[in-house]
């Protein structure tokens, strides 16, 4: 089985920047593609940024194209959200999840039903 950390998430002023870490316990990390998704106060998941199991392409949300950077380091089987120019509509549950790259299936990033392993999150507030 695999187990999903987060960590790195905490008060922040509007303009700050903040790095999330994504552990991950289990075998063959590399062979999941990684995602991060947040969750605001009364709103649905919404979709952050995503990367391939190889760290060759990268996809990312709307709302946070150009400010946020996801990154992974195999060897170390972390993934890490890289969090710029943070604004007050930033603040939420932080989640990163796991989809298992090894069935050969198209990857569909901003899929919640794509991962298979979710971490219980890391809570990202901005003061405004």
């Amino acid at each position: 089985q695999v187990q999903l950390v987060e960590s790195g998430g905490r008060l922040v002023q509007a303009g700050d920047s903040l790095r999330l870490s994504c552990a991950h316990f289990g075998p063959t990390f590399n062979m999941y593609h990684m995602g991060w998704f947040r969750q605001a106060p009364g709103k649905g998941r919404e979709f952050v940024a995503a990367i391939t199991w190889n760290g060759g392409d990268t996809a990312y949300g709307d709302s946070v194209k150009g400010r946020f950077i996801i990154s992974r380091d195999n060897a170390m089987k972390m993934v890490y959200l890289q969090m710029n120019s943070l604004t007050f509509e930033d603040t939420a549950v932080y989640n990163c999840a796991a989809d298992w790259a090894g069935d050969g299936t198209t990857w569909h990033p901003h899929k919640e039903m794509q991962y298979d392993f979710w971490g219980p999150g890391t809570q990202v507030t901005v003061s405004s």
